[in-house]
């Protein structure tokens, strides 16, 4: 990429103005290289001089100047100008960006792919809601945030494990058999009430209804407790059943299905507390054994095991995450957890710390949750009562790419708004649309020149000097660097609001040239600029999940 080729000449030339006296010692992060917000100031930009200035003694527009005098840049650099208070302004040569045009075509779909690590191993757990019902559509921004890190997270050199975690033991398993034994008991006519706890949503019923298909009456000659455990299991596999093909409807796979039984089946969930317990970190005090986490900077200490002897979710999931790191060796583990679980993450972080495991080998992605809208009516969801809306109905009413794109347009922190009448709109109000759209209008164009023949290496591109097509260009070259921010920070909503720019530069650049014209040469040169946003365009919309149309 341009940008650290940029940072590897001004950190030469600082440590150059550093050996003569001229600044003092300075951190590589200090090295940094942005996109400046208004284009005349060029391609990339520096604040260097402005951090050093004050170490330096000497005012910024000073140190900046010093700075320039000792950058040695190739001729893909056409100018460097020091900008008042104190910026180095970087302008690429427009030979260079006509260069790269080919490049990206020839890259084709592994355009973008980068290599900040060389195979570390990281395991991403999403979604892994608890299989006592459907999913519902708030689930879908898990789901789209995952896949979306994953596919970033291999572009820069990982092995990626994706993972479901199957909330499959605890109270609200035992509340979920519960229920399920009451609906298959009514569907026969008896008088067994759904418990207090238990799962009020008609789904209930149709889960009952496919026990009945399969073993029909055969539990209600079974003693309670047994028809509950074998009832409520039929029910829990016919519930993993849907969730898989849900997930799969949004083109999100997993490599394992990971069960939360198995720990304590295979005895990770004692072995772990017996761990904690060695290092001093287990007390007893109310009949329960507590997790001593505030003496590792929590706020308080949590329960491991209740007084009545079961351990708490809590336990088994540090088991897990020793699983993850310590059992299974992954390098790094990263967890996509919904808003309601914020105040787990520091418990978390203690434990491993308690188990003398590099806390920052676990990185926990908090989203935020969603709001449905169906016009001006907010549309609530919640297993228990039954009023939800499954993700499998979004999905129905206005597809799994929209899906995609919208989940994934705010920032994980942020709260947002799914407008299902926005998200079917075949309009450029709707940014979906907008996007494939763009795809489908280069594909439209390359089929009409299909009589055409065109040799990319061949064309002649200093025929392209267009703004808007040099515009188009910058555009496409900043597609690495997107996948690098996402994957760095673990922000895919980097990715929706590149693909509507890039969109946007194309759609530009269409009202602007004509493409296919009598002029043989500058034809082959804007259908070379057009491939390669094709070629660039589907590769965000694949990292996004998400389909690339050639019609629409």
């Amino acid at each position: 990429m341009m940008r650290n080729q940029i940072r590897t000449w001004l950190a030469a030339a600082a440590r150059e103005a550093q050996e003569d006296g001229t600044i003092p010692a300075f951190s590589a992060q200090d090295v940094v290289i942005e996109r400046p917000a208004n284009p005349e100031n060029g391609d990339y930009a520096s604040s260097l001089a402005l951090k050093l200035a004050r170490s330096a003694r000497k005012p910024p527009i000073v140190l900046a100047k010093e700075l320039a005098d000792r950058l040695r840049p190739d001729a893909s650099i056409q100018r460097v100008e020091v900008a008042p208070p104190g910026f180095l302004n970087f302008h690429v040569s427009e030979d260079w960006l006509r260069q790269q045009i080919t490049k990206i075509v020839d890259q084709g779909e592994s355009y973008g792919q980068l290599k900040l690590v060389d195979g570390d191993s990281v395991l991403v757990e999403f979604v892994s809601a608890n299989p006592t019902g459907p999913l519902t559509a708030a689930t879908g921004r898990a789901a789209s945030i995952g896949e979306a890190l994953a596919n970033v997270l291999e572009a820069v050199g990982y092995r990626v494990t994706r993972e479901y975690y199957l909330n499959d033991s605890g109270n609200q398993m035992d509340a979920f058999n519960r229920t399920a034994y009451a609906r298959y008991c009514q569907h026969f006519g008896l008088p067994v009430e759904v418990p207090p706890d238990g799962y009020g949503g008609a789904y209930m019923k149709d889960l009952a209804q496919g026990v009945v298909d399969t073993d029909g009456i055969r539990y209600l000659s079974t003693p309670e407790q047994t028809a509950t455990a074998a009832i409520g299991g039929k029910a829990f596999e016919l519930v993993v059943e849907s969730i898989k093909a849900t997930l799969s409807r949004m083109g999100v796979g997993y490599d394992r299905w990971f069960s939360e039984q198995s720990l304590y089946d295979n005895g990770e969930v004692l072995a772990t507390i017996k761990r904690l317990d060695g290092r001093g970190y287990v007390t007893q005090r109310e009949g329960a054994s507590w997790f001593a986490s505030s003496r590792l900077g929590d706020d308080k200490d949590h329960v491991l095991v209740r007084s009545n002897g079961t351990p708490t979710y809590l336990a088994a999931d540090i088991a897990y995450h020793v699983d993850k790191l310590v059992n299974r060796g992954f390098e790094r583990a990263i967890d996509i957890w919904g808003g309601d679980h914020q105040g787990h993450v520091q418990r978390m972080k203690s434990a491993l710390k308690a188990l003398d495991i590099d806390p920052g080998r676990l990185d926990i992605v908090v989203h935020q949750m969603i709001t449905l809208r169906r016009g001006t009516e907010i549309v609530r969801m919640a297993k228990r009562t039954g009023d939800l809306v499954t993700l499998d109905e979004v999905i129905d009413e206005v597809g799994a790419d929209a899906c995609r794109f919208y989940f994934l347009s705010r920032s994980i922190g942020s709260q947002m708004e799914f407008d299902l009448e926005l998200a079917k709109a075949q309009s450029n109000e709707n940014p979906v649309y907008y996007v494939q759209y763009a795809h489908a209008r280069i594909s439209s164009i390359l089929r009409n020149a299909g009589g055409l023949k065109l040799d990319p290496g061949n064309a002649d591109l200093s025929l392209l000097t267009d703004p808007s097509e040099l515009q188009l260009t910058r555009k496409l070259l900043a597609l690495p660097e997107v996948i690098e921010l996402a994957a760095t920070n673990l922000e895919p909503h980097h990715l929706p609001h590149y693909a509507q720019e890039l969109a946007t530069a194309f759609h530009g650049f269409y009202t602007q040239c004509r493409v296919i014209s009598d002029d043989s040469d500058l034809t082959a040169a804007r259908l070379t600029l057009c491939l390669a946003a094709k070629v660039t365009l589907a590769r965000t919309l694949h990292l996004m999940g998400m389909s690339a149309p050639d019609k629409m």
